[in-house]
């Protein structure tokens, strides 16, 4: 199945000015300061800019980061990977596979089972309340 081609200018339709500047300009929302940082209900994590799942709450931790953090992705294949050394530190940053948003960096300091920590802006992510049977 061949990914669609997302413009700048569905993006910012889309998107808020804040949320622009971290999916689209990979910049990073202001430390303990996102929506989803100390939110607890159940659901799927979508990115922001597209609506593909990303992370699922069963996944969600709290790190003490700053950012809402996971362990693991809700699928593989859905978010993807490349080197980061914006900083002059190689990081490794993690971003939607499907219209490659910038989500956030995932490091090896997580707990298990995966021992990874996924360190998400919560302005990448738009939350998917669980639905539950009547």
């Amino acid at each position: 199945m061949k990914k669609p081609h997302y413009t700048d200018e569905y993006f910012k339709k889309r998107l808020t000015e804040e949320q622009y500047k971290i999916l689209r300009a990979h910049e990073t929302e202001p430390a303990f300061s996102g929506e989803y940082l100390n939110f607890d209900a159940s659901g799927r994590y979508n990115c922001a800019g597209c609506g593909q799942p990303v992370f699922e709450s069963t996944t969600k931790f709290h790190s003490g980061s700053g950012w809402p953090s996971f362990y693991d992705v809700f699928q593989a294949g859905n978010i993807g990977f490349r080197k980061d050394t914006a900083l002059g530190i190689e990081r490794v940053e993690a971003f939607c596979n499907h219209c490659g948003s910038h989500l956030g960096h995932v490091f090896d300091d997580g707990p298990k089972p995966t021992g990874k920590r996924y360190c998400v802006n919560s302005l990448a992510l738009k939350f998917e309340p669980r639905k539950t049977k009547i």
